[in-house]
This record gives structure tokens, sequence and C-alpha cells, in this order.
């Protein structure tokens, strides 16, 4: 048979690339639109909602570096689209808002978060999620997006210097332009058709040029191109899918790998962005996820930091009480056990056990759920200490994806018993799709079953998926693409589930798994050690300064029954806790992000210094006016607690 394979997959991607993404909606209307330009930092809802706006017409310039800008769509769905009552067939009601992206992967440029008129939050808007859902039995549209002029601080990830970390210093300018705010009848069976395409395609590419079922799938491939009309492609798109059936249903072989996936974002606290905009992306993702839950009822999403929920329950109450409910479904998962996912070379080990502690404790209070997993994929290298601390808080599970990127010596293994200095050991796992930000790519799937390092003895792996490092989480794409390769020849089986049932099915399969022993270095990032000398030494001042206000308010407490402080060092914990995370104490953040550190810390600091001061004065309050007379007289000892605080004040070692 003649070989044409070059020419089809050449004629496949002209067509996924220009003509599907074209005939996506049936039909679009544009929105009238206004504008409002938050002078300064973000505010609320309520406030911008009342805020003065002004008619814009698009295309329209807007948002400086690190500039919000709320948009007001009105509108009214067309008599002509709810004729007979309702949509035409095949059909979904959406607005399409395109906040002037200029690339593919969200969370590093602008983002927006949709609410309606009564301020309940609908989801984002990114470039992988341009839509806002709308419920056609409301005849008038009348929403919100909260618009983030975010830059790209990565860029090529060349970390040169720029002046985009910082608002001081990134510039007035508009680095946006606002293209598209349009109601807009989504074809759900061309969207379905492209999800077709985009699971096989990617499947058949990982195949071997000897293996049937990737020509079996090319010649499937190959006639619904033929089936399918460029110029109708509403109108030929069942035929197309009906052509495809076949291939889509051929089951995996009973040998074939098989993944759990679950789905994550991984927010960094802070990095290339300020905590306050840390706090939005966590309202984004989290947004978005409650709303494909209500859609999806097998969709599972796992969130790692006790911090970045906390900010849910201050500043968006509402979405906070969402979540809540989506934990009791099983749906939305707190994993991770710990206040934020910090770095695990610095702290000091006071400070990793308040991470579990703080982190398990907001979670059993506010959703009765105790973490068995510690959750950490993206930080830079991991003590040996760590296996005691885990299994101390009463976790059962380690998982990293980040020691994958190792640059010379590949550790051995996919799943082991990590043992630490004491000799404990935690039952881990580093997902072999080398990836924890996956969107089930064909690509990524057959990566991850040839990486497998433990075939013949265990067939299981995790894969964590939805975009993330700037937010974001999984889109209706990537669900789609799950649905299709549950079972589907010649690639590994996906089932999505949570991270605790892989573990326990990982430990079902392994039950001899091997022992790696000691740290598990990461050989990258190299500097992050010496960056950032005030961040660094701001933390391990304050690391001191609360063993010693804890000393001396639990002594003062025990002995004297003053009044422990909790709340006051509860919340200086979680500063420090915070400012541990694994983008910010090693020191590779923007300049924004150390800023703060160092503000933070010098006020943290004093706070310190006065809880310590009032509990050694409750100790020594009988002695306290010959103590004092001494002192203005220049004579007599001073107490070492009140020197070493003085010393660490003036920044004596």
């Amino acid at each position: 048979m003649h070989d044409n394979r070059l020419v089809v997959e050449g004629r496949l991607a002209r067509f996924v690339r220009h003509f599907l993404p074209a005939a996506l909606y049936r039909e679009r209307r544009p929105l009238a639109v206004e504008a409002w330009n938050v002078p300064g930092e973000p505010v609320p809802a309520p406030e911008a909602f009342a805020a003065g706006y002004a008619p814009v017409a698009l295309p329209h310039d807007w948002g400086a570096p690190w500039a919000t800008t709320w948009f007001h769509a009105t509108g009214q769905v067309p008599g002509e689209w709810t004729e007979g009552g309702g949509l035409p067939a095949g059909t979904r009601l959406e607005i399409v808002v395109d906040l002037g992206f200029y690339g593919p992967r969200p969370g590093f440029q602008a983002e927006g978060l949709g609410y309606r008129a009564d301020g309940t939050l609908i989801k984002a808007v990114a470039p992988r999620s341009p839509y806002l859902p709308w419920n056609p039995a409301e005849p008038v549209v009348d929403l919100y997006v909260e618009a983030a002029a975010n830059p790209d601080v990565a860029g090529d990830y060349t970390y040169e210097p720029t002046p985009l970390g910082d608002r001081a210093t990134a510039g007035p300018d508009p680095i946006y332009r606002l293209k598209a705010f349009d109601l807009a009848l989504l074809d759900v069976g061309v969207w379905e058709l492209a999800q077709d395409v985009w699971a096989l395609d990617g499947l058949m590419r990982e195949l071997s040029l000897d293996s049937s079922r990737r020509w079996e799938i090319l010649r499937a491939l190959e006639r619904m191109l033929d089936a399918v009309d460029p110029a109708d492609i509403p109108g030929t798109a069942r035929l197309g899918r009906d052509v495809l059936a076949g291939v889509l249903a051929a089951p995996s072989s009973a040998g074939s790998h098989r993944i759990v996936a679950v789905g994550h974002a991984h927010i960094d606290s802070a990095w290339l962005w300020p905590v306050r905009e840390t706090i939005r992306k966590c309202a984004r993702t989290f947004a978005s996820a409650v709303t494909l839950m209500d859609e999806h009822p097998e969709y599972r999403f796992a969130c790692s930091s006790a911090q970045q929920l906390a900010w849910m329950k201050q500043h968006y109450p509402p979405l906070f009480e969402r979540i809540r409910k989506k934990v009791a479904t099983g749906q939305f998962i707190p994993v991770g056990g710990m206040w934020v996912e910090p770095d695990i070379n610095m702290p000091g080990g006071e400070s990793m056990a308040r991470q579990f502690l703080y982190g398990k404790r907001f979670f059993l209070e506010e959703f009765g759920v105790d973490t068995l997993e510690a959750w950490v994929p993206d930080t830079f290298g991991y003590s040996a200490a760590l296996p005691q601390i885990i299994a101390a808080s009463g976790t059962r599970w380690f998982m990293t994806q980040k020691i994958s990127w190792n640059q010379v010596n590949e550790i051995p293994h996919s799943t082991f018993l990590w043992e630490g200095i004491d000799g404990t050991r935690i039952f881990t796992h580093f997902p072999p799709a080398d990836t924890y930000i996956s969107e089930l790519s064909g690509a990524e799937l057959a990566h991850a079953a040839r990486s497998f390092k433990e075939k013949g003895l265990a067939t299981t792996s995790l894969v964590p998926f939805g975009w993330g490092d700037g937010g974001g989480g999984p889109t209706r794409e990537m669900l789609a693409a799950a649905k299709r390769l549950r079972s589907l020849e010649g690639s590994p089986t996906v089932t999505i589930d949570s991270p605790q049932a892989f573990y326990e099915r990982a430990e079902q399969e392994y039950e001899n798994p091997p022992v790696w022993s000691g740290e598990l270095y990461l050989e990258l990032h190299r500097g992050s050690f010496t960056t950032q000398h005030l961040t660094k030494q701001g933390n391990r001042r304050n690391e001191h300064l609360l063993r010693e206000a804890e000393l001396w308010a639990a002594t003062a407490a025990v002995r004297e029954g003053a009044a422990y402080p909790y709340d006051e060092l509860e919340e200086i914990w979680h500063t420090v806790l915070l400012q541990q995370f694994h983008d910010v104490l090693p020191g590779t953040s923007i300049a924004w992000v150390h800023d703060e550190v160092e503000q933070n810390n010098a006020a943290l600091q004093p706070a310190l210094a006065r809880v310590t001061a009032l509990g050694i004065q409750e100790r020594t309050q009988e002695a306290g006016p010959v103590y004092h007379r001494r002192r203005r007289r220049g004579g007599g000892r001073r107490h070492p607690a009140l020197r070493r605080l003085d010393d660490q004040a003036d920044g004596t070692p």
C-alpha cells in the first residue's frame, strides 16, 4: 500500500490548527462593555460593582503591569437563539472573553475572574479556558470580570534582570488589549470531535511506526477528514465522530500501565507574583474547580496548602463554603498536611513540625479531614530528617516530582520506601510522567509508562493533571481526555481518583518496595542556599525569636498563671511558615516578594521581643524595681534572655 502517512498527518495538523477552532462556536454576538481601572491595589467585588464605569470599544488597551481593571458586560440573549423554549440542539450558551492573551500558558499573563451581578463567582477566564457559562433561562446578561494585568515575568525563563518584578519599576503603559467579550453558542458536537481527534492524534504519534494500532488510528483519522466538510464542520461533525467511534472503543490490554489521575493546580504561594496576587489566583483556580465539579461528578481535585484555603475563608467566604461542600462529597480533596509547600532544606526542625501541626489542624477543624499524604511536587530537594517528621505527624505517604529534574544522577525508583536518619521509612512515589502540570496528553502518558521504574513488580503510577505554578488547574478538555483514555488500546489506562486511593492501591500491589536511605538531593536550582541573604537571615532570626517567645510565655503561664498569647503567636507562625515557601526562602522570587518579607520581619521581630519581655517580666516582677534601678545606675547584670533579644535586634549573631 502506498505510504501517505506524512501527507495525512500534515492534513490533520492543518485541520486541527485552522478549521476546528473556527467552528467551535456557531454564532457570536458582542456584548456592551464598560471598564473601571482600579486606582492602586485590588479592591473587593462590592466596592468594584459600585464604582464609576466608562464605555469602551473593542479592541481596548488596558492594564499597566500589576494593575487591575474591572469590565462590566451587558446584553440580551437573542430571541432567535431560544425559540421553541430552548437553545438550538447540540449547543451551549457561553460568554467568550479574550483579555489579550498572547500565548497558551495560563498563570503567567492576564487572568480574569467572572462574577454575576449579584456577586456570585462564576469561574476564571484564562488562555486555555476563556469562557464563562451562562444560563439561557436568564435572557438578560449582566456580569463583571475582574481582570489582572499580570506581566509575563518568566518570559523564556532566561531569568535575566527585569523591571517587571516590582510595580514601582514596571511602568505605566497598558500591556494588554481586550479583543472579545461575546455571547456565543458553543457547538457541542464540534467540541466533542475536537476532543476525539486530540486524544487519538496524541496517542498515534507515540506509537511505533511498526505498530498496527498506529496505522489503524491514522486510517480512521484519514476517513474522518474525508467525512467532515471544512466548509460545514457543524453539519458534518457527527459523521466524523461516527468514523472515529470504532478506534475509540477498542479497549486497552490487560497488561497496560495504569494511571491514577488527580486534578491539581500547583499554585506557588509567591514567586513571579506577590502574595496578594496569589490570593486571587487561588480564588480563580478554586472557583473553576468547583464549577467543573458541578458538571462532572467524577472529577477529583487535590489542594495541598492550608494557607491558600485560609485565604479563601478570609477573602472569599462564599467560595470557601462551596469548597467545604465539595470536600464533603469527596471531590475537593485536602492533601499535603502542611501550611504551605515549604523549602525542606533550610527551615529548622521545629518549623517543619509546625508546618504539619498548623496545616493538619486547619484541615481537621475546617473540613474534618486528616490528610495522610505529604505532597510537595516542586520543592528543591528533601532533607533526610523529613521522614521522621512526616511519620510523627500521622502522615503515611510522600509524593514529589521535582527529583526527576536531576541533571546527572537519576533516582532509580518510582515507588519505594524513603528511610530517614533515624530509620523511619515512608512509602514514597515519584510520578513517572515527570510533570505536575499534565494535560493528560498522549506524549505525557506514554512517557509515564516508559519511565515507570517498577515494571514487572508494580503497574500503577500517579499523574497530577491541571495547569499550575501560576494556577489554573484542570480544564474541561482534560476531563474529556481522561474519559476517552479510561481504556483505550495502545494507551495506559486512566482513572480519575484521589491520592489516597492511589497510595492504597500502590501499597497493595507492591508489598516489598526497595529502600532509599538518606537525603533526596536535587541537582538543580543551584544558588538557592545563598540568594537573598536578608530573607534567609530573617527566617533564622524569626525561628530563634519564636523559641524564646514561646519559652518565656509558656513559663509565665505555667508558673505565674499569666495568659498565654495563643492567637498572636499562631498568627506570627503562619507568617513565618508562609515565608518558608519553596520559592520565597530559597530566594527565587521577584523583588516585590522579598521586599514584603523584609517588611514582615521588621514587624514580627519586635512583636516577638515584646512577648518574650512580658514573659520574663511575669517571672521577675518582684525583682523588677531593683533590676531597673540597677540598669539606670549602669550596674547590675541583665537577664541572659534579654541580652539575646537585644543582640538579635541589633543584628548580632
